[in-house]
């Protein structure tokens, strides 16, 4: 599989994302730049890592929805490419149009970070094929609280689009939801972060399976 992991000013996890690809795919992932115009040829997966793009000033992952690159990003995607976002990722994805609904406050107003169980809502994807019933990421997250209209959450209900949920919903999201599929089922913008328990000494591995899951459905596509 051959990835590559969006930067942009104030990016945080795109080093963490780094390790995780490598470590599933066996070859390190591309490096691309906010500012680049286009993406390496021959891609099978871009990830829009976390952080805090710009700062997360006017809304979380507007300005980086419209750097340079997302143009390409998003034509990437419109052709049938594999995207991952992961938490600020999934704010850009949203910004970006590619995802609906919006990621708002915690119903908290605080910040939380800690692992998180999620119930797999779906396994009708190549994000999701290959895991279990239950899986337990990191949250790390300010505005991870999903929000959408009635019409749009029925669309994702009735679809089958939405990938994670809650388990002990953190932050208000609207019918627990922690993550979500595109149309076409091929970009997945999730709040919790599967790289950041990638390996037993970061305290448990069920983000490893999600990556190398990842693979294994691609491999047998």
């Amino acid at each position: 599989m051959k990835a590559a992991v969006i930067t942009f000013p104030g990016s945080n996890c795109d080093r963490d994302m780094h390790v995780a690809l490598q470590q599933a795919t066996g070859q390190a992932p591309l490096g691309v730049w906010h500012k680049d115009t286009t993406l390496p040829d021959g891609l099978d997966l871009v990830v829009v890592p976390g952080g805090f793009s710009f700062g997360d000033y006017l809304r979380c992952g507007a300005i980086a929805a419209r750097a340079p690159v997302m143009n390409a990003v998003v034509d990437f995607a419109l052709r049938g490419g594999l995207v991952l976002g992961v938490c600020n990722g999934f704010q850009i994805l949203i910004e970006a149009g590619l995802l609906p609904g919006a990621l708002m406050r915690n119903s908290g107003l605080k910040y939380i970070c800690k692992p998180q169980a999620l119930r797999v809502a779906t396994h009708d994807s190549a994000f999701t094929a290959a895991l279990g019933e239950t899986a337990t990421y990191t949250i790390a997250h300010h505005d991870g609280n999903f929000i959408a209209d009635a019409q749009t959450l029925d669309r994702l209900t009735g679809e089958d689009r939405v990938a994670f949920t809650y388990e002990g919903n953190p932050n208000g999201s609207l019918n627990d939801i922690a993550g979500i599929l595109s149309e076409n089922r091929r970009v997945l913008g999730m709040m919790p972060h599967p790289e950041r328990l990638n390996d037993p000494a970061l305290g448990g591995t069920d983000g490893a399976a999600f990556f190398a899951g990842l693979v294994s459905s691609l491999e047998t596509a």
